[in-house]
């Protein structure tokens, strides 16, 4: 394996973990209806765990509801024991044929604890980029056991530094941009 080969394969890692990072942000409540809000709900349908979006229309007629349109009507009572279940705050209401869900508005309060968990979920990236660049530093390493120059190496690991402070930065980023949509009214 080369060096490029080594840096390459840690950067796509870490798109890997800012990609991870922005599919976690888009379950997160904003007080806004966002069907990304029901991505974790699975519904136990004739025996198997079936995603909610693989069962049902979700739709945001406006912007403080859902409206669940299930494919199958049989399917109804199961989808809204999943949400039940699931436990994202929110109170779903039968008709017989499809399920709304008012978003209520957040509290100041639990806007903070959002914030929280926003910037807990972009440390837990920030850790991951450390660690992605401390396994390429080790495969570095490793390469100068063989032919490569030390100085090469050097060169290698002030490139990965510098790969790792732009996905870093993005992750930053992505943190201000979720703290700042949490924290409008």
């Amino acid at each position: 394996m080369s060096t490029t080969q080594v840096i390459s394969q840690a950067e796509e890692r870490m798109k890997k973990a800012i990609s991870s990072l922005q599919k976690e942000f888009q379950t997160i409540r904003t007080g806004r209806a966002n069907a990304a809000l029901l991505d974790r709900v699975d519904v136990e349908y004739y025996g198997t765990n079936t995603p909610l979006k693989g069962l049902a229309n979700i739709s945001t007629p406006d912007g403080r509801s859902l409206l669940i349109q299930p494919y199958d009507k049989g399917a109804l009572k199961e989808i809204e024991q999943a949400i039940h279940k699931a436990d994202l705050g929110l109170t779903p209401t039968s008709d017989g044929n499809v399920i709304r869900i008012n978003v209520p508005q957040l509290t100041e309060e639990r806007r903070k604890e959002i914030v929280k968990t926003v910037k807990k979920f972009g440390e837990d990236t920030r850790i991951a980029m450390r660690n992605i660049r401390r396994d390429a530093a080790d495969e570095l390493k490793k390469l100068k056991a063989t032919q490569i120059s030390e100085d090469e190496i050097k060169r290698e690991e002030e490139h990965l530094q510098k790969v790792v402070d732009k996905y870093v930065k993005e992750v930053d980023k992505h943190v201000h941009e979720k703290e700042a949509e949490v924290m409008a009214v």
